[in-house]
């Protein structure tokens, strides 16, 4: 594989980088001199201010637990939402017909149609597809949105065939609805829109059901469909893992953004009134993990981005473990190792001074390189930073990747570590006795080797050898659309 192959494969994770003006010619370089005594000093201290040595570890993952449970006593309790999915059943296997899912995050929805053969023949088929959103529409009106949201999955739904079959006898299609921006939910089929995100400005939503305007929006076309479940991607994720292993209990996204949720008792929630109509006793409970920020250890160039990001001091441990900030991270110090000690060289090109420009798949296809005189590294920083370099250079830059990659994998295992030991505090042996899975979904988690290792070597350390047997760490790729059609196969108002 030639090197810039290998830098497309391993950079396709990410979203691609917002749009910019047109970069100014590159400045090129007469002779990069070596620097590599002068640079150590920024390396070892961002090092020393990086480490995760297991008191560090230790402190984040108590710290996770003890913030759950202020979370789930009162809103507002932590830093942690903890916010109640009214998901309290999960798929079994025992789920047959076809099932809908529509998944709205961002500029693209997704819709999606799930065949269920029950125990015998599980999924039977699935087909989906993607549609861009008009601009004008993330700036006009609710009905305008929802309309057009509605008649991509009518068309859609008018497509079936082959394998797909919708039983008519006087039914309706049932729809998972996932949708990933901030709601208050309050049942498992209606939430009302706290504030739209991701660049979205509609008007004539917030303060109201996202459900009925979705179902509002489909009447109006007269179609046979409503929502039977409104869920996130990380609780979709948990479910559509649940209905291939009955040991999955937590969900983790690590991808652009991050996020956790996991299987909690119903009796373990304070600020839930106990439910007797509950059906199985539990609930899932999204987390909002990103909010976390207890004995992080923190940078200055941690602290300058937050400073200069749209939600300064917030989202804190997300800005430390998620693709989003990694790269950026990465190129803040690079831009002071170039600026004070001039590892490439007397220029400090604009590439390089520009926001977000190092990407967190350039820092994996930095880490990925086993070239001689790591050309893959200097491929990356030519193109990407405007930097020519040599490889004492190069070989710094991997170390500075390698640093901030291992930071934020092993305070994701920590994290994780956190909410399970929250679990099997509330129930002896309801975690540690026994098989425990947590399923993984997400970009960053699926393509970033190191970063994956680190988590899992953090799990390892806190739990120790035998314990940490019983934790199956384990990948679910794309599980949250076809969780989202479960759960509505699983809220069905008909008998399967």
């Amino acid at each position: 594989m030639s090197v810039m192959t290998t830098i497309a494969a391993v950079r396709s994770f990410h979203p691609a980088r917002s749009p910019r003006r047109a970069p100014r010619p590159r400045v090129v370089m007469t002779a990069v001199r070596s620097s590599t005594i002068s640079a150590h000093p920024i390396l070892t201290k961002l090092q020393r201010d990086c480490a995760t040595p297991l008191p560090v570890l230790r402190h984040v993952s108590d710290a996770m637990a003890a913030d759950m449970r202020d979370g789930l006593a009162a809103d507002g309790g932590s830093d942690l939402k903890m916010i109640l999915s009214y998901v309290d059943a999960l798929p079994t296997g025992n789920e047959k017909g076809l099932f809908y899912a529509l998944d709205l995050g961002g500029t693209n929805f997704r819709v999606l149609r799930v065949q269920l053969g029950g125990k015998s023949e599980r999924v039977v088929a699935t087909e989906f597809e993607q549609v861009s959103i008009p601009s004008e529409l993330m700036f006009g009106t609710s009905e305008e949105l929802f309309d057009f949201i509605a008649s991509g999955l009518a068309k859609f739904a008018n497509e079936e065939a082959g394998k797909f079959l919708f039983d008519q006898m006087g039914r309706t299609r049932e729809l998972g609805f996932t949708f990933s921006f901030p709601v208050k939910q309050t049942s498992i089929d209606s939430g009302i829109l706290i504030k739209w995100t991701k660049g979205f400005a509609v008007s004539g939503t917030a303060g109201k059901d996202v459900v009925s305007c979705l179902n509002e929006a489909m009447e109006r076309l007269g179609m046979n469909m409503r929502v039977s479940a409104l869920v996130n991607d990380t609780v979709g994720t948990l479910a559509g893992a649940r209905y291939w292993d009955d040991d999955v209990m937590v969900a983790v996204i690590l991808g652009t953004g991050t996020n956790a949720c996991y299987v909690e008792r119903v009796e373990a929630i304070p600020k839930l009134l106990l439910d007797p109509n509950s059906k199985s006793g539990s609930m899932i409970v999204n987390t909002e993990w990103g909010a976390f920020a207890n004995g992080i250890p923190l940078t200055e160039f941690d602290r300058e981005m937050d400073a200069e990001s749209i939600n300064p001091g917030e989202q804190i441990f997300e800005k430390t473990i998620s693709g989003m900030y990694l790269g950026e991270i990465a190129r803040r110090v690079l831009l002071k190792m170039a600026k004070e000690d001039r590892i490439f060289g007397e220029s400090v090109p604009e590439k390089l001074q520009t926001p977000y420009s190092l990407r967190t798949p350039d820092i994996c296809a930095i880490q990925q390189d086993s070239s001689k005189d790591f050309e893959v590294v200097g491929s990356i920083l030519h193109e990407v930073s405007g930097v020519n370099s040599n490889p004492s250079s190069r070989k710094i830059v991997m170390d500075v990747c390698d640093t901030i990659a291992k930071r934020g994998g092993r305070l994701a295992g920590a994290g994780i570590v956190g909410i399970l030991q929250k679990m099997e505090g509330d129930t002896k042996g309801v975690i540690f006795g026994k098989r425990t899975v947590v399923a993984m979904d997400g970009g960053l988690y699926e393509h970033y080797p190191q970063y994956r290792n680190y988590l899992q070597e953090a799990v390892t350390e806190l739990l120790g050898v035998e314990a940490s047997k019983n934790i199956v760490i384990e990948h679910s790729k794309d599980g949250s659309g076809i969780g989202a059609a479960l759960l509505a196969a699983t809220n069905s108002m008909y008998e399967h």
